[in-house]
């Protein structure tokens, strides 16, 4: 299972957020490319990384950020958020990023996902954020009445291999992950699917490993230090 140690973004500098509420930002670092220099040392070969302003903007804010981790270190870096366009995809892929995370244009116009995947292929990765079981949209302040698995299965037929989950009641709460709703994914479609949300110790990351998860993102667990990044990564190495 791969590791991603994640760094979201408001005005250049990395917060985590609590159920996704951006009036509860809390910066957690001081800078990007250092947090990212951290995440190498301990032994991570991949980043996660989302654009906040970007959600709430509708377009691309910090890309700068991103591409100066995909310049300046190793990771390979996953980005998200204010991502609306083939434009905006064809942009990072120039720029080095390794997959592009689509996540409100999948639940409010798919057909660009579809023209994405044909075009760009494994780079594409699909977020689905889930409030109550149902997909939610614009970084999260928009709800739906489309179960997470019927758009896990809509993006599955039209070719998405790479699928990221968030429950947001777990996200920022230091909770643990939502194995059960995880595992019914896993178990719906042939997707990687990677565990968002709630993951706070070791405990976590095994029981993630165990339910063969492709990949588990961290993100308050590290900076609390409720979770050695580098103890993660070796247990999935197993």
């Amino acid at each position: 299972m791969i590791i991603f140690p994640a760094i979201d973004i408001i005005e250049g500098k990395p917060v985590r957020l609590f159920k996704g509420d951006f009036s509860t930002a809390e910066q957690v670092a001081d800078d990007v490319l250092e947090t990212a220099e951290g995440f190498v040392k301990a032994g991570a070969e991949w980043v996660h990384m989302v654009d906040l302003d970007g959600s709430l903007k509708k377009k691309r804010v910090n890309s700068a950020s991103f591409v100066s981790v995909a310049e300046n270190t190793p990771l390979k870096v996953e980005v998200g958020g204010g991502i609306r366009t083939l434009d905006d995809i064809a942009f990072y892929a120039e720029n080095g990023i390794k997959r592009v995370i689509l996540g409100s244009v999948a639940l409010k116009n798919p057909g660009i996902v579809k023209e994405a995947v044909k075009e760009f292929g494994s780079l594409i990765a699909v977020g689905i954020d889930a409030k109550n079981g149902f997909a939610a949209a614009e970084g999260w302040t928009e709800s739906s009445s489309v179960h997470f698995i019927e758009l896990a299965r809509y993006m599955e037929s039209i070719g998405v291999k790479t699928i990221i989950y968030t429950d947001i009641s777990k996200d920022g709460t230091l909770s643990g992950p939502n194995l059960e709703q995880l595992t019914e994914l896993n178990d719906a479609v042939s997707c990687d699917i990677t565990a968002s949300g709630g993951v706070t110790d070791i405990d976590d990351i095994i029981a993630l490993r165990d339910s063969n998860m492709y990949g588990a993102i961290c993100g308050k667990s590290i900076y609390k230090g409720t979770l050695s990044l580098e103890e993660a990564v070796s247990v999935c190495r197993i």
